[in-house]
């Protein structure tokens, strides 16, 4: 099958690799769609780390082919999209409701099956994928905890994009933050995943909603999705966002794109006694600074945002549910479609920024 495997960093390419049958508690799933999404780039470029050689592809939806010993929550001929978080309702953060923290993803973010293996060879060399999920490929073979199985009315595309973006973005306004009606918002970044706390804000009912971004096509792309204002990020961002809300900053501020001075600019526009939501995915050698005597004083919330604090099981039906009420627009944010061999074009497209979401389809 064809799968895109990073193999350095900086080095990726369209390979032939071969898929082994899944196992106990696997499930092969034919992948329809895959997002482009800015966590592949991020394993390509070293920001996250990871074990070379990896097939990246973490946002996918398919149709079950063949399940493994065990598996009871899905069946040959599903619908289902891939989470890339699993969740096996039995750990200590599952009990408590915050399966987005899942203790087996420490198992597959090394980018091996639950039980320690791949199911991915090249010539005898075993290859991992990225959330044990690897779904920028044909195939792919996943924990069948990985998986949540979707209406067949639904778009398989459309479906792809709630297993890690628009998931991400809406749980971030809707589930960490909890954006009440009325409400001022900030939201720093205009990607797909900052395009989906857009749209969760206006679906929780924010009053205003900004978007700041360098690019002025993201703003408009933004108010597409519901932004009130555009502001473009510049040394007036902190000036123009007060002028919009009588001086005091806004509600809540998310910060969508993982860079410092960002995320601490989303700190200084949020008002006292705000929530400052970090979406974004840093550097791990990079961190962050605020005024210790302020810090206290201006009472200012601060927290990160796991896979918008999500239940798969739960969050992907409410995602769609949202979509087929007209509430949420999933169709608008695929901006271009690839083909698998066009992966390299996505990934271009992706780093100048020109989608709201790049989808590979396998149809």
């Amino acid at each position: 099958m064809k799968a895109v495997v990073v193999r350095d960093f900086n080095t990726f390419s369209v390979e032939e690799v071969d898929l082994a049958p899944p196992q106990a508690n696997e499930v092969r799933v034919k992948i329809v769609a895959a997002g482009v999404c800015h966590s592949d780039l991020s394993i390509i470029n070293g920001t996250i780390p990871a074990q070379f050689p990896i097939l990246v592809g973490h946002e996918g939806a398919g149709i079950v082919e063949e399940i493994g010993d065990g598996v009871t929550n899905v069946k040959p001929g599903d619908h289902v999209i891939l989470s890339f978080v699993p969740f096996c309702q039995e750990c200590v953060f599952c009990k408590k409701g915050q399966p987005y923290l899942c203790l087996e993803a420490n198992k597959v973010n090394l980018g091996r099956q639950l039980d320690g293996t791949s199911r991915v060879t090249q010539n005898g060399e075993e290859l991992g994928c990225m959330n044990a999920l690897g779904c920028m490929a044909e195939y792919a073979v996943v924990p069948s905890i990985s998986l949540v199985p979707i209406d067949h009315d639904i778009d398989l595309k459309v479906g792809a994009l709630v297993g890690c973006g628009v998931t991400t973005g809406v749980g971030a306004a809707l589930n960490t933050a909890d954006v009440q009606p009325g409400s001022t918002v900030a939201v720093l970044g205009c990607g797909g995943v900052g395009l989906s706390v857009v749209q969760g804000a206006r679906i929780a009912g924010a009053k205003t909603i900004i978007a700041i971004d360098k690019s002025p096509e993201k703003l408009e792309m933004a108010k597409g999705f519901g932004a009130t204002d555009g502001i473009l990020a510049d040394d007036d961002t902190v000036p123009n966002v007060k002028k919009l809300t009588d001086r005091l900053g806004v509600d809540y501020a998310f910060e969508v794109i993982g860079i410092p001075a960002v995320m601490e600019l989303a700190y200084t526009i949020t008002r006292n006694g705000g929530k400052t939501i970090m979406v974004g995915l840093g550097n791990p050698k990079e961190r962050l600074s605020f005024n210790a005597l302020t810090f206290s004083l201006k009472a200012k919330e601060v927290c990160g945002c796991m896979y918008g604090s999500s239940n798969p099981p739960v969050d992907f039906p409410r995602m769609l549910s949202f979509y087929k009420e007209g509430k949420l627009d999933l169709e608008g944010m695929i901006t271009n479609t690839y083909t698998i061999d066009e992966a390299p074009a996505a990934f271009e497209a992706l780093i100048k920024g020109e989608n709201a979401r790049g989808v590979i389809t396998f149809e």
